[in-house]
């Protein structure tokens, strides 16, 4: 890996974050892309703030830049099936993906990888349908990632990670809002909890990207990335009670399913044929390490908080403030 130039797109968010912690521990020079504009004190890491929908600055970024590897997570993420996501999705998801093919073509980069979705309908659909905006752009998406591989040898690779879970998730996503609606003492409000789904690891993902930088021979293969087992989503969240030692009843069927949503399990043989690849962390070592995580943060909170209010309400002598200060 050393010695090779990566851009990340999206490198703020959930995957992106943990994906440059990786390549940065392993020495890599990474390329970071944000909308936000961000700075670091590492010297391997530099931050650059474009917007991925206008070419010409995209353009500009890979003749700056020159990447040998792209790393494309950028775009909005939510599978609601709104009407009002539909023009976002259409752009975030499709447009910025088709820009990074076609000044990655151009800059001739030796490895693109874009990211697929679990909702996307299967090649194998007999009337392919997208269940919500978001899974219409990746399936779009993909289609053009194929097509740049074939007319264009664009050396791209698609992969498809499924139901992503970990530390540092936005808390909006189920397993952070059970977790942290857990530890603060309310009951997280849930669908029906029956919608099953193959759960994996964020730190085995990042296996499996640090993997297709590199891997010959897999340019225009699209690999799913999962466990190859599927629990319900009522499942989960029962483990995260016992983790936590709540006591509390999650509220089930408190928020409507979403329509249309298929159960899909991830081809673990092709993941292992093409990539060597394949989840190790179990969903119960996971969630674990999860509840540990978020754990932690609540309890760094709390102690900032006490902290700020003990200081706000000490007597200003400087016994008192020697002590605060050791």
């Amino acid at each position: 890996m050393q010695g090779l130039r990566f851009l990340v797109t999206g490198a703020a968010g959930f995957l992106g974050t943990r994906l440059c912690e990786r390549l940065l521990s392993e020495g890599v020079e990474v390329h970071a892309t944000s909308r936000a504009r961000r700075t670091s004190r590492d010297r391997l890491l530099r931050w650059w703030q474009t917007d991925l929908l206008e070419y010409r600055g995209v353009q500009l970024l890979f003749d700056e830049i020159r990447p040998d590897v792209v790393v494309h997570l950028a775009g909005q993420v939510t599978a609601a099936p709104d009407l009002s996501l539909a023009l976002p999705a259409f752009h975030s998801q499709l447009g910025s993906t088709l820009n990074i093919l076609v000044a990655s073509t151009k800059s001739g980069c030796r490895r693109v990888i874009t990211t697929g979705s679990l909702t996307e309908p299967a090649v194998d659909d007999v009337a392919p349908t997208p269940a919500s905006p978001y899974a219409a752009a990746k399936w779009a998406a993909t289609g053009y990632a194929r097509m740049f591989h074939a007319l264009y040898q664009t050396p791209v690779v698609v992969l498809r990670p499924f139901m992503v879970y970990g530390p540092g998730q936005h808390e909006t996503k189920v397993v952070p809002h059970v977790i942290n609606s857990l530890l603060q003492g309310s009951p997280p409000s849930l669908s029906s909890g029956v919608w099953e789904a193959d759960w994996v690891f964020v730190d085995d993902i990042v296996v499996a990207f640090m993997l297709a930088a590199t891997r010959a021979g897999i340019e225009g293969c699209s690999i799913d990335l999962g466990s190859g087992k599927l629990t319900s989503i009522r499942d989960v969240v029962n483990s995260i009670v016992q983790l936590t030692n709540a006591q509390i009843d999650p509220q089930f069927g408190a928020l409507p399913d979403r329509p249309g949503q298929r159960t899909r399990v991830a081809d673990t043989d092709h993941a292992r044929a093409t990539l060597g690849w394949s989840a190790v962390t179990s969903l119960d070592d996971g969630l674990a390490a999860t509840a540990q995580w978020y754990r932690n943060q609540l309890d760094e909170k709390r102690a900032i908080e006490i902290s700020g209010q003990s200081r706000a309400t000490e007597p200003a002598s400087g016994a008192q403030e020697g002590r605060f200060a050791r």
